[in-house]
Formats: structure tokens, sequence, C-alpha cells
């Protein structure tokens, strides 16, 4: 092994460990989302007033709630609901801005310009900000929730793909297939598209960390999911005032949205770079 090989094989050990670590704790999540049944010890919905706030415990692993509430089942069953809500937005904003950002690249340039202008306005705020003000119009609730972080998802998308596309479509191997015949759609799906993907999936991985951060938010602040249902931001939310009394109930719930989205957007960084190394 060569001395200039040697950075290059620290680097990559040190991503295998990190894609392991946080791939093991999706896992986890994933499976909990799945089937919370299966981990869960308690009803997350059951109160008992008997046994308010009781620290963690052998009985209660997270400590309980002000409601007597299993702290830790009901971290367990929020988490369908919280991480759903941040991959279905990421979904959709995936595929919203792909088809947006591919029409724009191909649209007449006065076309093409405007929708740039707007998609530069939305880039221009925090997408927290943006989602903020779509639940401020269409009100609060689970549904105007993933809607809004959506809408507020989708410019970063449109923005990445219509530059690939553009860039794509200038390649020596696309402008071949189109001298030889092939119609313009066709050169796209087989040519552009999967280019496309590639570089907006990698976005996407990074995004539903996001998406998961601004969902929680949105809860947090009282907009989305309302009691007794278990999600993590409306957890957080119920826990703030208890931080000197009862920590545990605001702390795991925080936990739980921190290794998520720490994991994702560790996957997603990795992914990232191995995209630009092969690219380079």
């Amino acid at each position: 092994m060569t001395v200039v090989d040697a950075p290059k094989r620290t680097r990559s050990g040190g991503r295998t460990l990190a894609l392991g670590l946080a791939g093991g704790v999706l896992a986890v999540i994933a499976f909990a989302a799945v089937a919370p049944g299966l981990l869960a010890t308690h009803d997350p919905l059951v109160t008992d007033v008997r046994a308010a706030l009781q620290p963690p415990s052998a009985a209660h692993w997270f400590g309980t709630d002000q409601s007597g509430r299993d702290v830790y089942s009901r971290v367990v069953y929020g988490t369908g609901r919280s991480v759903g809500t941040g991959l279905l937005a990421t979904a959709l904003a995936f595929v919203v801005g792909i088809v947006a950002g591919s029409l724009a690249a191909v649209s007449p340039r006065i076309v093409d310009a405007a929708a740039m202008r707007v998609v530069d306005v939305l880039l221009a705020f925090p997408e927290f900000l943006v989602a903020l003000l779509v639940v401020a119009v269409l009100g609060p609730g689970p549904v105007n929730v993933a809607v809004a972080v959506t809408i507020a998802a989708i410019p970063v998308y449109i923005r990445l793909a219509r530059a690939q596309t553009r860039t794509l479509a200038a390649a020596e191997h696309v402008e071949a297939a189109r001298i030889v015949g092939v119609s313009a759609v066709v050169v796209h799906i087989r040519h552009v598209l999967p280019g496309v993907l590639g570089a907006v999936s990698v976005l996407a991985t990074i995004g539903i960390g996001t998406s998961i951060l601004a969902a929680a938010g949105l809860s947090f602040l009282g907009l989305g999911p309302t009691e007794p249902t278990p999600e993590w931001g409306l957890m957080l939310s119920a826990g703030r005032n208890l931080l000197l009394q009862a920590p545990w109930v605001a702390v795991f719930p925080g936990l739980a949205i921190t290794t998520t989205v720490i994991s994702v957007s560790v996957i997603g960084r990795i992914l990232r770079a191995g995209a630009e190394e092969r690219g380079a």
C-alpha cells in the first residue's frame, strides 16, 4: 500500500463504519414504523394518573408522561407517523421536482426563466419557513402538514433536475442519438432521465431528514396531529414545560428525531461523496 493510498483506505473504512451504524439505526426505526406492536411494551394511549411522571425504570423504560402513558411505547408508535410524513413528502417532492425540472429545461426560454425565478424566490427562504406559511394558509392538521412539507421541498428538486437535464441533454452520446434519428422522447427516457434520477435520488436521501425535521417542527408548534396521537414533535412539545421536573418526557422523543435525522443525513452524504468521486 502506497502513502497516497493510505488516506483513501482510511476514508473508505470510516465511511463503511458510519454507513453500517446509520444503516443499523434506520433498520430499527423502519421495523418500529412497520411493526410497532412487536417492540412496544404498553398501549400508547392508555392513561394512568397514578403512574404519572415516573422516571425510567424496568416497568417503563423511558418513564411516563403527565398522563401516566408509557413514553417508550409512544415513541415507538410515533415512528410510523413521524418518519412516514417525511418519506411521503420527500417522495412527492421528488416526483414533482423531476417532472417540473425536466419540463423547464426543455421549455422555451421565457417559460424556463419564469419558472426558475419562482424557484429562486422559494429557495431564498428556509424550507421550514415556507412550510409554516403554507400551513398558515391551509390550516393545521396532519394532512396539511404533509402538503406543506412537500411544497417546501419541491424547489430544490426542480433546480437540480433542471440542471441535470440541461447538462445531460448536451452530452455527446445524447447528441449522437438525436443525429441517428431517435425521437426526443426516447432520447430523454433512455439517456437523460436515468442520470437525472441518480442525481436527484442522492439529494432526496438527505432531504428525508430535512422533511422529518420540518414535520416534527410543525407538530411541535401545534399545527399537526393533536393529543393523544403519538407523534415525536407533539410529544416534544408536551414535555417542554417539564424539562426540570421530568426531562425524560421530552428528551426521548427529541433523541428519536435527532438520531433519525442524523442517520439519514449520514447515509445521504456518503452517497453524495461517492457520486462526486465517481464523477471526478
